[in-house]
């Protein structure tokens, strides 16, 4: 494994980047569900610097097409025998050129990372920690409930833990068949609820229906992080609001560079004025305030 720490700092960046450039060999490479695969890499730094929320941008070492990268969410961080971080996991569907390359490669192939990227989670104490996601973005989640709960420790240096006494994932898809990870999410939540939209498994609609009965139902502390289809989350956003939850939402923008320099995944985020203006969903975000995105 070839590593190099990379530090960007200008009078147009102030606030310096750091990541770690990574350049490995795939360890476990599975598909977990319908179109959808779980890659695993040795990256010690990478596993230990990184939190949950945050991104890697990868690439397939070797090849200039496609040449950009895929930004791709921490989903599981391993450690070794001895405790010590030593590989992290993403996972993510198959839907374009890229995507589909890299499912069709397998373990000892090289692949290339940079990160950890972006910005993560809050960690503000809460009694119930409500996790919604929609599609993949179940993939940040995974370690979220984990670090709420005290199961495991994240960051370096390291994050608080066990700031939820309660995680529930609320976790939609299309039909069963695209449902990734339970067995691990049953592992790491307190409880998991299940929405399809065709009925095929858990409750027959969408997610949003399972947030808003945790909602009408409660009596405790509640906050919401969220992940998944735009639609999904301003859905979620609007949710919040109406039940004065806070609400925290990973924007999903598409990304080139990863490190704030190529400004294509900008979003609209509400400024302290009243006004908004763009924000970079790779530096600034992709964890933003559900009441500040410009839906």
């Amino acid at each position: 494994m070839n590593s190099m720490n990379v530090e960007l700092e200008s009078k147009e960046f102030p606030c310096p980047t750091r990541f770690e450039f990574v350049s490995t060999c795939i360890a476990l490479h599975r598909c977990i569900a319908e179109d959808t695969w779980r890659m695993t890499v040795e990256a010690p730094e990478l596993a230990r610097r990184a939190v949950p929320g945050q991104f890697f941008m990868v690439r397939i070492a070797g090849q200039n097409d496609p040449l950009i990268g895929r930004a791709l969410a921490m989903y599981d961080m391993h450690r070794d025998k001895s405790g010590q971080p030593l590989a992290v996991s993403v996972v993510y569907t198959v839907k374009g050129k890229f995507t589909t390359a890299l499912s069709q490669h397998v373990a000892g192939d090289r692949v290339e990372l940079w990160g950890p990227l972006g910005n993560g989670f809050s960690t503000q104490p809460t009694d119930h920690l409500i996790l919604v996601a929609g599609g993949v973005g179940q993939t940040p989640m995974l370690t979220l409930a984990a670090a709420a709960l005290g199961k495991a420790q994240f960051g370096d240096p390291v994050q608080p833990t066990g700031y939820a006494k309660r995680v529930t994932l609320c976790y939609g898809a299309r039909t069963k068949a695209y449902l990734a990870g339970l067995a691990d999410f049953e592992k790491a939540c307190t409880e998991v609820r299940i929405a399809t939209e065709d009925g095929s498994f858990g409750h027959h609609g969408r997610v949003t229906d399972l947030l808003k009965a945790i909602l009408a139902e409660s009596n405790v502390d509640c906050r919401i992080a969220c992940c998944g289809p735009e639609p999904m989350m301003e859905a979620v956003s609007e949710i919040s609001k109406v039940h004065a939850v806070p609400c925290e939402v990973s924007l999903e923008t598409p990304m080139a560079c990863g490190i704030g320099i190529c400004f294509t995944c900008v979003a609209k985020i509400k400024q302290m004025e009243g006004q908004w203006d763009y924000q970079r969903t790779c530096v600034e975000g992709p964890v933003f305030d559900a009441e500040k995105v410009v839906w």
